[in-house]
């Protein structure tokens, strides 16, 4: 049996209830997410329920795509991410494997391609 444990978050950032000057979505401390480095991400909604898991080379650009795209799976439940967590992992293997588990482990609600049938 393989053991996968999941790395703290590197960032954590919640959506504010009255944002100044915010264009994503109720969300102002986007700086706080790296531009340069890799790893996965987390989507949640209000309840802490798992919404989506993505993984991407250069974090910040992929999740802001996620907010402004209209091919993203998350487009029809932007409203409901109220906090974004942010995993930073080099290998991009290391980046699949990690989504792969997180996706099927903690029954992510929108990664519905990447669900394994047990």
């Amino acid at each position: 049996m393989i053991t996968i444990t999941i790395p703290k978050p590197e960032v954590s950032i919640t959506k504010q209830k009255n944002p100044e000057g915010s264009h994503i979505f109720g969300f102002t401390d986007f700086h706080l997410i790296t531009r340069e480095k890799g790893g996965f991400f987390m989507f949640y909604n209000a309840k802490d329920e798992l919404l989506f898991v993505g993984k991407a080379r250069k974090l910040r650009p992929r999740i802001k795509k996620h907010f402004e795209d209209s091919v993203s799976p998350m487009k029809k439940h932007r409203d409901e991410v109220a906090k974004i967590e942010v995993y930073l992992v080099d290998d991009p293997m290391e980046r699949d494997i990690y989504e792969t588990y997180v996706v099927n482990r903690m029954k992510s609600k929108y990664n519905v391609d990447k669900q394994f049938s047990f």
